[in-house]
């Protein structure tokens, strides 16, 4: 998953990037009003663990803790992003808050970090309407144990390959963007060009010959994931 971490306590941050990160998330960090709304605005993630008491850079503190500020702010223009609300556990007025400005969950601090990112799965299957499990001819993913079979055997990638054929089976058979496959991989200061994308779409097809699953290239719009479709590279849509 692509995951943004608002959270402007720096050690508690360091751990959560440091924690999703070695589970095989890509994960982008902000600590305040500015930073979380800025890259939430520019890149899509799959979900976003938000504290709610962040510092307002020169604006006026908010009496309940200004990440409502962003939280609202993404919700007003359309961005259905899975949202876990991190708050402080004797704070119920602002789990109420966070939910009523459109939190999906909340955590209350301390908090254990298997659960994170245990609520944060459970959160993207839910939004996503998506079962733990996706077929396409003899390849599998197991969303639940994060890993891919095929025909029965284990399907080892390596980890942006992983992640690119992570974002064509959920679920396969939608067209994926080149764009949403490039931010999916990029940080904000590690950008992947389209040659790089095309060669990791080139070695999965490669690695998924004979599997009864295909990657389809359609001109000016993406990629797909086909069942059905030969284990070589099918060709290219007009």
């Amino acid at each position: 998953m692509r995951i943004l971490v608002v959270e402007d306590d720096a050690v508690l941050r360091g751990v959560m990037l440091r924690s999703l990160t070695d589970a095989g998330h890509r994960v982008d960090a902000a600590a305040t009003v500015a930073e979380a709304g800025h890259f939430w605005s520019i890149q899509p993630f799959d979900a976003v663990l938000l504290d709610l008491n962040l510092p307002q850079d020169a604006a006026p503190a908010s009496p309940m803790g200004s990440g409502l500020a962003v939280l609202r702010a993404a919700r007003a223009r359309g961005d259905r992003t899975p949202v876990l609300v991190l708050t402080a556990r004797d704070r119920t007025e602002e789990r109420i808050a966070g939910l009523d400005a459109g939190a999906d969950d909340y955590l209350g601090k301390p908090f254990d970090l298997a659960e994170v990112e245990a609520r944060l799965r459970a959160l993207v299957r839910r939004t996503q309407g998506a079962d733990d499990r996706t077929r396409a001819g003899g390849l599998v993913l197991d969303r639940r144990a994060r890993r891919f079979t095929l025909q029965d055997a284990p399907f080892e990638l390596p980890a942006r390959e992983f992640e690119v054929l992570w974002e064509l089976m959920t679920p396969p058979g939608r067209v994926v963007s080149k764009r949403t496959l490039s931010d999916k991989l990029s940080g904000f200061d590690d950008l992947l060009g389209d040659n790089a994308l095309e060669a990791f779409i080139s070695r999965l097809r490669k690695k998924l010959q004979g599997s009864g699953a295909g990657i389809r290239t359609l001109r000016g719009l993406g990629y797909m994931l086909e069942a059905g479709a030969p284990g070589d590279a099918p060709p290219e849509a007009a």
